[in-house]
Protein backbone atom coordinates (compact mmCIF):
# COMPACT_ATOMS: atom_id res chain seq x y z
CA UNK A 1 0.00 0.00 0.00
CA UNK A 2 1.22 3.50 -0.89
CA UNK A 3 0.11 6.80 0.62
CA UNK A 4 1.43 10.32 1.22
CA UNK A 5 1.79 11.95 4.64
CA UNK A 6 1.13 15.59 5.50
CA UNK A 7 4.72 16.59 4.65
CA UNK A 8 4.53 15.11 1.16
CA UNK A 9 6.63 12.04 1.94
CA UNK A 10 5.53 8.86 0.17
CA UNK A 11 4.72 6.12 2.67
CA UNK A 12 5.06 2.45 1.72
CA UNK A 13 3.75 -0.36 3.94
CA UNK A 14 5.12 -3.72 2.76
CA UNK A 15 5.16 -6.76 5.01
CA UNK A 16 8.93 -7.03 4.59
CA UNK A 17 11.51 -4.50 3.47
CA UNK A 18 14.95 -5.74 2.45
CA UNK A 19 17.78 -3.21 2.41
CA UNK A 20 20.32 -4.25 -0.23
CA UNK A 21 19.79 -5.78 -3.66
CA UNK A 22 22.83 -8.07 -3.77
CA UNK A 23 22.83 -11.90 -3.60
CA UNK A 24 21.65 -12.07 0.03
CA UNK A 25 18.86 -9.53 -0.36
CA UNK A 26 17.59 -10.86 -3.68
CA UNK A 27 17.61 -14.47 -2.49
CA UNK A 28 15.70 -13.47 0.63
CA UNK A 29 13.15 -11.66 -1.55
CA UNK A 30 12.77 -14.67 -3.84
CA UNK A 31 12.01 -16.94 -0.89
CA UNK A 32 9.79 -14.52 1.02
CA UNK A 33 7.55 -13.10 -1.71
CA UNK A 34 5.45 -16.27 -2.23
CA UNK A 35 5.26 -17.00 1.52
CA UNK A 36 4.13 -13.78 3.17
CA UNK A 37 0.79 -12.04 3.25
CA UNK A 38 1.66 -8.67 1.77
CA UNK A 39 4.40 -7.08 -0.30
CA UNK A 40 8.13 -7.75 -0.20
CA UNK A 41 10.13 -4.66 -1.13
CA UNK A 42 13.86 -4.56 -1.94
CA UNK A 43 15.65 -1.21 -1.75
CA UNK A 44 18.97 -0.84 -3.55
CA UNK A 45 21.02 2.33 -3.85
CA UNK A 46 22.53 1.41 -7.25
CA UNK A 47 20.72 2.04 -10.52
CA UNK A 48 20.67 -1.71 -11.20
CA UNK A 49 20.23 -4.45 -8.60
CA UNK A 50 22.58 -7.42 -8.35
CA UNK A 51 25.33 -6.29 -6.02
CA UNK A 52 29.05 -6.85 -6.53
CA UNK A 53 28.64 -9.73 -9.06
CA UNK A 54 27.06 -7.23 -11.47
CA UNK A 55 30.46 -5.74 -12.27
CA UNK A 56 32.61 -8.82 -11.68
CA UNK A 57 32.69 -10.08 -15.24
CA UNK A 58 34.34 -13.46 -14.88
CA UNK A 59 33.07 -17.00 -14.16
CA UNK A 60 32.84 -18.67 -10.77
CA UNK A 61 29.41 -17.56 -9.53
CA UNK A 62 26.35 -19.63 -8.65
CA UNK A 63 28.18 -22.85 -7.82
CA UNK A 64 26.69 -23.60 -4.39
CA UNK A 65 23.27 -21.99 -4.64
CA UNK A 66 22.31 -22.50 -8.31
CA UNK A 67 24.56 -25.47 -9.16
CA UNK A 68 25.80 -23.47 -12.14
CA UNK A 69 29.15 -22.00 -13.20
CA UNK A 70 28.25 -18.49 -14.29
CA UNK A 71 29.76 -15.07 -14.84
CA UNK A 72 29.04 -12.40 -12.24
CA UNK A 73 26.71 -10.30 -14.44
CA UNK A 74 24.74 -13.38 -15.57
CA UNK A 75 24.41 -14.47 -11.95
CA UNK A 76 23.20 -11.02 -10.88
CA UNK A 77 20.64 -10.89 -13.69
CA UNK A 78 19.29 -14.30 -12.74
CA UNK A 79 18.93 -13.31 -9.09
CA UNK A 80 16.95 -10.23 -10.13
CA UNK A 81 14.72 -12.24 -12.48
CA UNK A 82 13.98 -14.86 -9.83
CA UNK A 83 13.12 -12.28 -7.17
CA UNK A 84 10.79 -10.39 -9.50
CA UNK A 85 9.21 -13.60 -10.81
CA UNK A 86 8.47 -14.61 -7.22
CA UNK A 87 6.54 -11.37 -6.75
CA UNK A 88 9.04 -9.10 -5.02
CA UNK A 89 9.28 -5.40 -5.89
CA UNK A 90 12.79 -4.00 -6.45
CA UNK A 91 13.23 -0.26 -6.08
CA UNK A 92 16.63 0.94 -7.32
CA UNK A 93 18.35 4.29 -6.73
CA UNK A 94 16.82 4.17 -3.25
CA UNK A 95 19.32 5.11 -0.54
CA UNK A 96 18.23 4.33 3.00
CA UNK A 97 19.25 7.23 5.24
CA UNK A 98 17.84 6.57 8.70
CA UNK A 99 15.33 4.87 10.96
CA UNK A 100 11.98 6.44 11.83
CA UNK A 101 10.84 3.66 14.16
CA UNK A 102 11.71 0.10 15.20
CA UNK A 103 10.86 -1.28 11.76
CA UNK A 104 10.40 1.94 9.81
CA UNK A 105 13.12 3.35 7.58
CA UNK A 106 13.56 6.49 5.54
CA UNK A 107 15.09 6.63 2.06
CA UNK A 108 15.72 9.04 -0.76
CA UNK A 109 14.97 8.34 -4.42
CA UNK A 110 15.14 10.45 -7.60
CA UNK A 111 11.38 10.92 -7.19
CA UNK A 112 11.71 12.21 -3.63
CA UNK A 113 11.76 10.98 -0.04
CA UNK A 114 9.98 7.82 1.04
CA UNK A 115 9.20 6.22 4.37
CA UNK A 116 8.84 2.45 4.55
CA UNK A 117 6.79 1.06 7.43
CA UNK A 118 7.27 -2.71 7.46
CA UNK A 119 6.43 -5.58 9.77
CA UNK A 120 9.94 -7.01 9.32
CA UNK A 121 13.27 -5.62 8.10
CA UNK A 122 16.13 -7.61 6.56
CA UNK A 123 19.49 -5.84 6.41
CA UNK A 124 21.57 -7.19 3.52
CA UNK A 125 23.88 -4.26 2.89
CA UNK A 126 27.05 -6.34 2.34
CA UNK A 127 30.63 -5.18 2.85
CA UNK A 128 33.22 -3.01 1.17
CA UNK A 129 37.01 -3.05 0.91
CA UNK A 130 39.10 -0.65 2.96
CA UNK A 131 40.40 2.20 0.79
CA UNK A 132 43.91 3.59 1.04
CA UNK A 133 43.19 6.14 3.85
CA UNK A 134 41.79 3.37 6.07
CA UNK A 135 44.94 1.32 5.50
CA UNK A 136 47.21 4.25 6.46
CA UNK A 137 49.50 3.80 3.45
CA UNK A 138 51.71 6.92 3.26
CA UNK A 139 53.26 8.56 0.22
CA UNK A 140 52.16 10.66 -2.72
CA UNK A 141 48.55 11.28 -3.71
CA UNK A 142 48.76 9.52 -7.05
CA UNK A 143 46.18 8.59 -9.66
CA UNK A 144 45.94 4.87 -10.33
CA UNK A 145 45.05 3.53 -6.86
CA UNK A 146 41.88 1.42 -6.71
CA UNK A 147 39.93 -1.05 -4.61
CA UNK A 148 38.70 -4.16 -6.44
CA UNK A 149 35.15 -2.82 -6.58
CA UNK A 150 36.30 0.52 -8.02
CA UNK A 151 38.50 -1.27 -10.56
CA UNK A 152 35.78 -3.64 -11.74
CA UNK A 153 33.22 -0.88 -11.94
CA UNK A 154 35.61 1.17 -14.07
CA UNK A 155 36.59 -1.68 -16.40
CA UNK A 156 33.42 -3.77 -16.73
CA UNK A 157 30.67 -1.15 -16.43
CA UNK A 158 32.30 2.04 -17.66
CA UNK A 159 34.80 0.41 -20.04
CA UNK A 160 37.52 2.69 -18.72
CA UNK A 161 41.28 2.27 -18.99
CA UNK A 162 43.91 1.49 -16.38
CA UNK A 163 47.69 1.23 -16.58
CA UNK A 164 50.05 -1.47 -17.86
CA UNK A 165 51.79 -2.75 -14.72
CA UNK A 166 49.91 -3.44 -11.49
CA UNK A 167 50.71 -4.36 -7.92
CA UNK A 168 47.85 -6.05 -6.05
CA UNK A 169 47.74 -5.81 -2.26
CA UNK A 170 46.34 -9.12 -1.04
CA UNK A 171 46.50 -12.72 -2.23
CA UNK A 172 43.00 -13.97 -1.50
CA UNK A 173 40.12 -14.92 -3.79
CA UNK A 174 39.11 -11.33 -4.51
CA UNK A 175 42.76 -10.54 -5.34
CA UNK A 176 42.71 -13.05 -8.20
CA UNK A 177 39.37 -11.58 -9.28
CA UNK A 178 41.15 -8.21 -9.51
CA UNK A 179 43.95 -9.84 -11.51
CA UNK A 180 41.41 -11.24 -13.98
CA UNK A 181 39.92 -7.76 -14.42
CA UNK A 182 43.37 -6.23 -14.89
CA UNK A 183 44.21 -8.86 -17.51
CA UNK A 184 41.03 -8.03 -19.42
CA UNK A 185 42.03 -4.35 -19.32
CA UNK A 186 45.46 -5.17 -20.76
CA UNK A 187 47.30 -4.62 -17.49
CA UNK A 188 49.78 -7.17 -16.16
CA UNK A 189 49.86 -7.96 -12.43
CA UNK A 190 53.58 -7.94 -11.71
CA UNK A 191 53.31 -8.60 -7.96
CA UNK A 192 50.87 -9.58 -5.24
CA UNK A 193 51.71 -8.81 -1.63
CA UNK A 194 50.37 -10.43 1.51
CA UNK A 195 51.33 -10.00 5.15
CA UNK A 196 50.65 -13.68 5.79
CA UNK A 197 53.34 -16.39 5.41
CA UNK A 198 51.48 -18.02 2.51
CA UNK A 199 48.98 -17.04 -0.17
CA UNK A 200 45.53 -16.53 1.33
CA UNK A 201 43.40 -18.08 -1.42
CA UNK A 202 42.79 -21.73 -2.22
CA UNK A 203 45.61 -23.44 -4.14
CA UNK A 204 43.01 -24.19 -6.82
CA UNK A 205 43.06 -20.45 -7.58
CA UNK A 206 46.53 -19.30 -6.57
CA UNK A 207 48.63 -21.94 -8.36
CA UNK A 208 46.98 -21.56 -11.82
CA UNK A 209 46.80 -17.81 -11.21
CA UNK A 210 50.54 -17.50 -10.76
CA UNK A 211 51.11 -19.42 -13.99
CA UNK A 212 48.39 -17.72 -16.05
CA UNK A 213 49.24 -14.17 -14.98
CA UNK A 214 53.00 -14.69 -14.53
CA UNK A 215 52.52 -13.14 -11.11
CA UNK A 216 54.81 -13.50 -8.13
CA UNK A 217 53.21 -13.57 -4.68
CA UNK A 218 55.43 -11.91 -2.08
CA UNK A 219 54.49 -13.26 1.36
CA UNK A 220 55.18 -11.44 4.64
CA UNK A 221 55.32 -8.13 2.79
CA UNK A 222 53.38 -4.87 2.77
CA UNK A 223 53.21 -1.63 0.81
CA UNK A 224 54.85 1.15 2.83
CA UNK A 225 54.83 4.05 0.35
CA UNK A 226 53.10 5.24 -2.80
CA UNK A 227 55.42 7.02 -5.24
CA UNK A 228 54.42 9.35 -8.07
CA UNK A 229 52.55 12.58 -8.65
CA UNK A 230 50.12 13.08 -10.25
CA UNK A 231 50.35 9.58 -11.78
CA UNK A 232 51.47 6.49 -9.89
CA UNK A 233 55.04 5.48 -10.77
CA UNK A 234 56.01 2.87 -8.17
CA UNK A 235 55.37 1.49 -4.70
CA UNK A 236 57.77 0.69 -1.89
CA UNK A 237 57.51 -2.86 -0.54
CA UNK A 238 58.76 -3.89 2.91
CA UNK A 239 59.63 -7.39 4.13
CA UNK A 240 57.90 -7.59 7.51
CA UNK A 241 60.41 -10.03 8.98
CA UNK A 242 63.65 -8.36 7.90
CA UNK A 243 62.59 -4.75 7.41
CA UNK A 244 64.25 -4.73 3.97
CA UNK A 245 62.60 -2.43 1.46
CA UNK A 246 62.59 -2.25 -2.31
CA UNK A 247 60.81 -0.21 -4.99
CA UNK A 248 58.56 -1.89 -7.56
CA UNK A 249 57.70 0.09 -10.68
CA UNK A 250 53.96 0.15 -11.45
CA UNK A 251 51.27 2.49 -12.70
CA UNK A 252 48.33 0.72 -11.03
CA UNK A 253 47.82 -0.29 -7.39
CA UNK A 254 44.81 -2.40 -6.38
CA UNK A 255 43.90 -2.73 -2.70
CA UNK A 256 41.96 -5.96 -2.20
CA UNK A 257 40.38 -7.50 0.90
CA UNK A 258 40.41 -5.70 4.23
CA UNK A 259 36.64 -5.89 4.37
CA UNK A 260 34.35 -3.59 6.35
CA UNK A 261 30.64 -4.43 6.69
CA UNK A 262 28.31 -1.67 5.51
CA UNK A 263 26.93 -1.36 9.03
CA UNK A 264 25.86 2.28 9.16
CA UNK A 265 22.18 1.35 9.53
CA UNK A 266 23.04 -1.12 12.28
CA UNK A 267 24.87 1.57 14.21
CA UNK A 268 22.10 4.10 13.63
CA UNK A 269 19.61 1.63 15.12
CA UNK A 270 21.76 1.11 18.21
CA UNK A 271 22.00 -2.61 17.45
CA UNK A 272 25.05 -4.21 19.06
CA UNK A 273 28.01 -4.77 16.75
CA UNK A 274 30.29 -7.76 17.18
CA UNK A 275 33.85 -6.42 17.70
CA UNK A 276 35.30 -9.20 15.54
CA UNK A 277 33.12 -9.01 12.43
CA UNK A 278 32.06 -5.35 12.88
CA UNK A 279 28.64 -6.58 11.80
CA UNK A 280 25.50 -6.95 13.90
CA UNK A 281 25.33 -9.59 16.61
CA UNK A 282 22.96 -12.34 15.42
CA UNK A 283 21.81 -15.81 16.39
CA UNK A 284 21.51 -18.85 14.14
CA UNK A 285 18.17 -17.61 12.83
CA UNK A 286 19.86 -14.32 11.83
CA UNK A 287 17.85 -12.26 14.29
CA UNK A 288 19.46 -9.08 15.56
CA UNK A 289 18.70 -7.86 19.06
CA UNK A 290 15.96 -5.55 17.70
CA UNK A 291 12.73 -7.56 17.35
CA UNK A 292 11.70 -7.99 13.73
CA UNK A 293 15.05 -6.86 12.33
CA UNK A 294 17.20 -9.53 10.68
CA UNK A 295 20.54 -9.53 8.87
CA UNK A 296 22.09 -11.72 6.18
CA UNK A 297 25.09 -12.07 3.90
CA UNK A 298 28.43 -10.32 4.10
CA UNK A 299 27.10 -7.74 6.53
CA UNK A 300 27.51 -10.59 9.04
CA UNK A 301 30.71 -12.31 7.96
CA UNK A 302 32.98 -10.18 5.78
CA UNK A 303 33.70 -11.56 3.44
CA UNK A 304 32.40 -14.81 1.94
CA UNK A 305 31.54 -15.76 -1.62
CA UNK A 306 28.42 -14.46 -3.34
CA UNK A 307 26.73 -17.84 -3.40
CA UNK A 308 27.17 -18.24 0.37
CA UNK A 309 25.63 -14.79 0.83
CA UNK A 310 22.74 -15.93 -1.35
CA UNK A 311 22.26 -19.06 0.75
CA UNK A 312 22.20 -16.81 3.82
CA UNK A 313 19.41 -14.82 2.21
CA UNK A 314 17.36 -17.92 1.52
CA UNK A 315 17.99 -19.11 5.09
CA UNK A 316 16.78 -15.90 6.75
CA UNK A 317 13.42 -16.18 5.01
CA UNK A 318 12.32 -18.98 7.35
CA UNK A 319 13.02 -16.81 10.39
CA UNK A 320 11.21 -13.81 8.92
CA UNK A 321 8.12 -15.91 8.15
CA UNK A 322 8.15 -17.26 11.70
CA UNK A 323 8.32 -13.70 13.09
CA UNK A 324 5.40 -12.60 10.90
CA UNK A 325 3.45 -15.62 12.16
CA UNK A 326 3.99 -14.50 15.76
CA UNK A 327 6.68 -16.99 16.77
CA UNK A 328 8.97 -15.56 19.44
CA UNK A 329 12.65 -16.59 19.75
CA UNK A 330 13.65 -19.07 22.47
CA UNK A 331 14.68 -17.35 25.69
CA UNK A 332 17.75 -19.50 26.32
CA UNK A 333 20.86 -18.25 24.63
CA UNK A 334 24.63 -18.50 24.93
CA UNK A 335 27.22 -16.08 23.58
CA UNK A 336 29.84 -17.55 21.22
CA UNK A 337 33.32 -16.01 21.37
CA UNK A 338 36.31 -16.62 19.10
CA UNK A 339 39.67 -17.29 20.77
CA UNK A 340 43.02 -16.90 19.01
CA UNK A 341 43.95 -17.81 16.34
CA UNK A 342 40.34 -17.10 15.35
CA UNK A 343 39.34 -13.46 14.97
CA UNK A 344 35.57 -13.91 14.86
CA UNK A 345 32.74 -16.44 14.76
CA UNK A 346 29.35 -16.12 13.08
CA UNK A 347 26.64 -16.43 14.29
CA UNK A 348 27.65 -15.06 17.68
CA UNK A 349 24.62 -16.27 19.67
CA UNK A 350 23.53 -19.90 20.10
CA UNK A 351 19.93 -20.77 20.99
CA UNK A 352 19.58 -24.54 21.58
CA UNK A 353 15.99 -24.71 20.26
CA UNK A 354 16.71 -22.71 17.12
CA UNK A 355 17.18 -24.31 13.70
CA UNK A 356 20.78 -24.85 12.61
CA UNK A 357 22.61 -21.93 10.95
CA UNK A 358 22.77 -21.72 7.16
CA UNK A 359 24.36 -24.84 5.66
CA UNK A 360 24.61 -26.17 9.24
CA UNK A 361 27.94 -24.38 9.63
CA UNK A 362 29.63 -22.04 12.03
CA UNK A 363 31.83 -19.54 10.21
CA UNK A 364 35.19 -18.45 11.62
CA UNK A 365 38.10 -16.32 10.49
CA UNK A 366 41.62 -17.50 11.26
CA UNK A 367 44.71 -15.30 11.54
CA UNK A 368 47.09 -18.16 10.78
CA UNK A 369 47.29 -21.30 8.70
CA UNK A 370 46.32 -24.54 10.49
CA UNK A 371 46.34 -27.67 8.28
CA UNK A 372 43.79 -29.86 10.12
CA UNK A 373 42.72 -28.05 13.28
CA UNK A 374 41.15 -29.72 16.29
CA UNK A 375 38.40 -27.33 17.30
CA UNK A 376 37.88 -26.95 21.04
CA UNK A 377 34.85 -25.46 22.82
CA UNK A 378 35.34 -24.24 26.37
CA UNK A 379 32.62 -23.10 28.73
CA UNK A 380 33.27 -21.88 32.25
CA UNK A 381 36.91 -22.90 31.80
CA UNK A 382 36.20 -26.55 30.97
CA UNK A 383 36.32 -28.33 27.62
CA UNK A 384 32.81 -29.25 26.45
CA UNK A 385 33.60 -30.44 22.93
CA UNK A 386 36.48 -31.29 20.60
CA UNK A 387 36.34 -32.05 16.90
CA UNK A 388 39.00 -32.59 14.28
CA UNK A 389 38.24 -30.85 11.02
CA UNK A 390 39.78 -32.37 7.91
CA UNK A 391 40.29 -29.17 5.96
CA UNK A 392 42.62 -26.25 6.66
CA UNK A 393 41.92 -22.97 8.37
CA UNK A 394 43.76 -20.16 6.61
CA UNK A 395 43.86 -16.36 6.61
CA UNK A 396 42.02 -14.64 3.82
CA UNK A 397 39.05 -16.99 3.64
CA UNK A 398 36.19 -18.15 5.84
CA UNK A 399 36.70 -21.37 7.79
CA UNK A 400 33.63 -23.57 8.33
CA UNK A 401 32.90 -25.90 11.23
CA UNK A 402 29.87 -28.23 11.51
CA UNK A 403 27.39 -26.54 13.85
CA UNK A 404 26.63 -29.89 15.50
CA UNK A 405 29.66 -29.28 17.71
CA UNK A 406 27.39 -26.95 19.74
CA UNK A 407 25.20 -29.86 20.89
CA UNK A 408 27.36 -30.27 24.01
CA UNK A 409 26.93 -26.63 25.09
CA UNK A 410 25.05 -26.07 28.36
CA UNK A 411 22.60 -23.18 27.82
CA UNK A 412 22.61 -22.50 31.55
CA UNK A 413 26.34 -21.78 31.67
CA UNK A 414 28.39 -18.82 30.52
CA UNK A 415 29.86 -17.88 27.12
CA UNK A 416 31.38 -20.51 24.85
CA UNK A 417 34.95 -19.90 23.72
CA UNK A 418 35.87 -21.44 20.35
CA UNK A 419 39.55 -22.10 19.73
CA UNK A 420 41.97 -24.86 18.78
CA UNK A 421 44.01 -27.41 20.71
CA UNK A 422 47.47 -26.04 21.43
Amino acid sequence: MTSTDLTGVTVLTPSVVIVGGGPAGLSAARELAPRVDGDVLVLDRENTAGGIPRHSDHPGYGIRDMRRFMSGPAYARRLVREAEAAGATILTEATVTNWAGDRTIEATTPQGRIRVEARAVVLATGARERPRPARLIPGDRAHGVYTTGHLQNLVHLRHGRVGRRAVVVGAELVSWSAALTLREAGCRTVLMTTEYPRADSYALFSVPGRILFRTRVATRTRVTRVIGRPELEAVEIENIDTGARRVVACDTLVLTGGWIPDHELVRAAGITLDPGTNGPLVDGAMRTERPGVFAAGNLLHPVDTADIAAIDGAHVARSVVAWLDGVTPPAEQVRLLADAPFRWVSPEVFRPRDPAPARDRLLLWSDRYIPFPRIVLRQEGRVVARRRVWWPAAPGRVFRVPAGILAAVDPGDGPVHIGVDS
